[in-house]
């Protein structure tokens, strides 16, 4: 007989990918965790896993097995949910994938959502818009804040947030000037520190070049992190290219020119992505209720 438990531990075997840290992550013995899988295989008639050296695969019964799981220990979840929910209290944990140029938007997000319901427990992590939507369909994700193109969002049920416009940032020595705008053949004619190209951002920066710049630039760096690019900026070794919610965000900083791009300026729909599965789980329904704020309230965080 498998049981909830042995489909949890079954899930953090495919994230970790190793027995040993597996059992660490999930606070079990290996030999027990082993066990635990064995249990699975035995009830199934089937090996799940393959046992390599350095990493774990999985089989394709495994994989069979991992799809059923994810369900299973999400409806687990939402059904405890649910009967929290009927004391008004909101508990568990809501992970939530959002692309890098929403990062400051899911912070404030996160702010809104843990003031009305302290109880719940939040994981955010950073990706690409792919990455959410795979992980959004098979529930390994509760949400996502991510770019609403057809591409990024796919059969997800999707809410638009804000809009989002782009600045760029360059050192004062770089920039093709202090202040007021600049456009995107200036900026492609700097030494640019951008997004790598698996970037749904880097994506959409690079047909904006192809279409409205003379060339499209080849960065000196390339980066998963804004973080990384900002500090590259600061250095004055590279200007960089930023949502201008992100760019709001930072701190004002001496010696570094903010010019909102612009011949075109280029506008992107940014929304909240959930499964199309009923019932909806209530953390995830008052994560909606939660950015459902700031339509209006916070209208100008993309203007």
């Amino acid at each position: 007989m498998i049981d909830l438990r042995d489909l949890e531990l079954l899930l953090a075997l495919e994230r970790h990918r190793h027995f040993a840290k597996a059992a660490q992550a999930c606070g079990i013995s290996q030999p027990g965790f082993s066990s635990r899988v064995r249990n699975i295989e035995a009830a199934i008639g089937a090996p799940v896993v393959r046992r390599g050296k350095r990493a774990v695969t999985f089989t394709p019964e495994g994989e069979v097995v991992l799809q059923w799981a994810r369900r299973i220990v999400a409806d687990a979840s939402s059904l405890r949910e649910a009967i929290a929910g009927l004391k008004n209290d909101v508990s568990g944990t809501l992970t939530l994938g959002v692309v890098p140029s929403a990062l400051a938007f899911g912070a404030q997000a996160a702010a809104r959502l843990k003031a009305r319901h302290p109880d719940l427990a939040l994981v955010i992590r950073s990706m690409t818009a792919a990455q959410i939507r795979v992980g959004v369909a098979d529930l390994s994700l509760d949400a996502g804040v991510t770019y609403l193109d057809p591409q990024s969002v796919g059969d997800l049920l999707a809410s638009p947030l804000f809009e989002e416009r782009y600045v760029l940032i360059a050192p004062d020595a770089m920039a093709p000037r202090r202040g007021g705008v600049a456009t995107w053949a200036e900026a492609a004619a700097l030494p640019l520190c951008l997004l790598t190209t698996d970037m749904r951002n880097r994506q959409i920066l690079d047909a904006t070049f192809a279409a409205h710049a003379a060339q499209v630039p080849t960065p000196l760096v390339e980066t998963t992190a804004f973080t990384v690019a900002l500090a590259l900026v600061a250095q004055g070794v590279a200007a960089t290219i930023v949502p201008q919610t992100f760019a709001r965000a930072l701190p004002v900083a001496a010696a570094v020119a903010r010019l909102p791009l612009v011949s075109p300026e280029i506008v992107t729909a940014m929304g909240l992505v959930t499964a199309l599965r009923p019932p909806r789980p209530l953390a995830v329904a008052a994560l909606r209720a939660a950015v459902a704020q700031f339509d209006g309230e916070n209208a100008a965080i993309a203007q």
